[in-house]
């Protein structure tokens, strides 16, 4: 070992994680080479000990958004960025910044989580460079001079007249004036010669979260929960992950990803998640329903194929649909997508194949039988446009008529995305087509024929 800091010589971003991987001679070696001031100073070398998703980004940026689960570590890299903003190479040399603001919801929360929390500015940082809190006037004070100030996203007008070169704001997401407050932050940032920010969140769909995402001097880091798992309590991840994995909401909540819901979205992630079911009854029919892909080609849209089934005792505004399975594959070829329907007919026990043809004619009914000469296939044609046909399914949904399972969250996101004005998301909406098409066949089109019995005239 040439040096206590191989692991930087070798790019390695994380040196935990370097020397966690060695056997216990190379840690032993390690520890011992330090010298007594690298061995104190070890435990705070956040460069050290950090994930890669907490350390900022190179190159040029004004913001730095971190978006993560629950517990992703993301309070502790803010924290460790206002470190590396306002510390010299010693304890009173001045560092890049010396005035920063820190930015929460409530001052409360700036206190507690920010500045106090166990992953805060006072815990993150070595006895000889710990700021000194100042209560009455809100703000930390450095040994070399710099201050950071406290502010709450409840009174954006606190922001007018101060002035910065720093800040961190901490789950801009939730706060309820969250434009407000942000641009007023904005003016602010005007002193040294390039004002970064540091954006610490859980991801929410919200205009302003969006347009900082999508400004061209913002840098993006993301990580799951279960990335930072080492340091969370087992029985707390094992209770959100029994309670919201497989859900849309725990893509939020849980794999830190921004899950956007259209303007006059058909469905919303509230209906979703209120529509929920750890189980679903037995069924009366099942179906699998597929939108095929126009070609074969690597780079053609996915294949969707979806499992629905229906119980239909009783009169038809009792029937109900559950929405089983998501089965679409990314097909590169048409015997790929058609071996992957019939696979998930066969583990549902489906009573047939409802595919939809566009072009090719009998050509997907040809390709699924040649995986199972003797699948039951209703083939399906489109005469009216995708937000026509979903209409009258996202009907069902508002009357609580259709319930989801978990581990949908591919197609939900692709559900939230879709309007009366047509589908606003990337690429097309394979998944929501093919949950369309299997919810005509199991419950538009037999309610359409289905009729009261007639009472008769005593």
């Amino acid at each position: 070992m040439d040096t206590p800091w191989t692991w930087m010589q070798h790019g390695i971003r994380s040196g935990a994680a370097w020397i966690a991987s060695e056997g216990l001679d190379v840690q032993t070696d390690f520890l011992d080479s330090l010298e007594p001031g690298e061995l104190l100073a070890l435990p705070y070398l956040f460069e050290f000990w950090a994930m890669p998703h907490q350390l900022p980004p190179e190159g040029d940026w004004r913001a730095w958004a971190i978006m993560g689960g629950r517990g992703a570590g993301k309070t502790r890299a803010g924290a460790e960025w206002v470190r590396a903003q306002v510390e010299g190479s010693r304890p009173t040399d001045a560092g890049r910044c010396r005035r920063i603001a820190l930015v929460g919801e409530t001052m409360a929360q700036v206190r507690e989580v920010m500045v106090f929390g166990e992953s805060g500015i006072l815990a993150c940082s070595p006895p000889d460079r710990r700021p000194v809190w100042e209560a009455t006037r809100q703000r930390l004070i450095w040994p070399n001079g710099a201050i950071a100030q406290v502010f709450s996203a409840h009174d954006p007008e606190s922001l007018r007249g101060p002035q910065f070169d720093g800040a961190w704001v901490d789950e801009l997401a939730k706060w309820k004036k969250a434009r407000e407050t942000w641009d007023m932050l904005q003016f602010g940032l005007r002193l040294g010669e390039a004002p970064q920010v540091c954006i610490t969140t859980t991801p929410r769909n919200i205009g302003v979260l969006k347009q900082i995402l999508d400004a061209p001097t913002t840098v993006v880091t993301s990580a799951a929960t279960q990335a930072n798992r080492a340091f969370l309590a087992d029985s707390f991840l094992l209770e959100v992950q029994a309670r919201y994995a497989g859900t849309r909401l725990g893509r939020q909540e849980l794999e830190g990803m921004l899950l956007e819901d259209v303007e006059g979205a058909l469905w919303t992630s509230e209906t979703l998640e209120a529509l929920r079911l750890d189980a679903a009854p037995a069924m009366d029919r099942i179906v699998v329903a597929v939108d095929p892909p126009v070609t074969g080609k690597s780079t053609s849209d996915e294949c969707g194929i979806v499992v629905v089934g229906t119980c239909t005792q009783g009169p038809v505004q009792d029937w109900r649909a559950y929405v089983l399975a998501d089965a679409s594959v990314s097909a590169a070829s048409p015997m790929t997508w058609a071996s992957a329907a019939v696979r998930a007919m066969e583990t549902w026990g489906a009573d047939r194949l409802v595919a939809e043809v566009i072009q090719g004619g009998d050509l997907v009914a040809e390709v699924l039988r040649q995986v199972d000469p003797m699948v039951p296939i209703k083939t399906v044609h489109a005469s009216r446009g995708k937000s026509a046909r979903a209409e009258p399914v996202a009907a069902l949904y508002e009357q609580g008529r259709v319930h989801h399972l978990r581990n949908l969250g591919a197609l939900e996101h692709q559900m939230c995305a879709m309007s009366a004005r047509g589908y606003e998301g990337k690429g097309s909406p394979d998944r929501v087509d093919a949950l369309v098409w299997a919810l005509h066949d199991l419950m538009i089109e037999p309610a359409a024929t289905w009729r009261r019995p007639r009472v008769r005239a005593v």
